[in-house]
């Protein structure tokens, strides 16, 4: 019986690093209780540390950057509503 190659979402991964980090109960205990090896733990507690830091850089920008790209695809969507106005109404004119 051939096995699947099991995938985990970033949140688990987050919550068992989290947890290895704690390190309230050893690497063997944390993999029998999420059922994963104990070495895969401890490759993403390792992945986590190295990219923390990146969590302080970016300083809240990400929120004002979607509302600007929404101001700017809602003011796309009049303009070319415009446009296509224009054109229908150019050739109504004869123009």
């Amino acid at each position: 019986m051939k096995r699947t190659k099991r995938s985990f979402t970033s949140a688990f991964k987050a919550e068992v690093a989290i947890e290895a980090i704690k390190e309230r109960e050893s690497l063997s205990e944390l993999a029998r209780r999420f059922k994963i090896h104990a070495n895969m733990i401890s490759k993403w507690k390792q992945e986590f540390l190295e990219k923390s830091s990146g969590v302080f850089d970016q300083k809240g920008h990400n929120k004002e950057t979607e509302e600007e790209k929404m101001r700017l695809y809602a003011k796309i969507g009049q303009l070319e509503v415009e446009r296509d106005w224009l054109k229908k109404i150019s050739k109504q004119a004869g123009l």
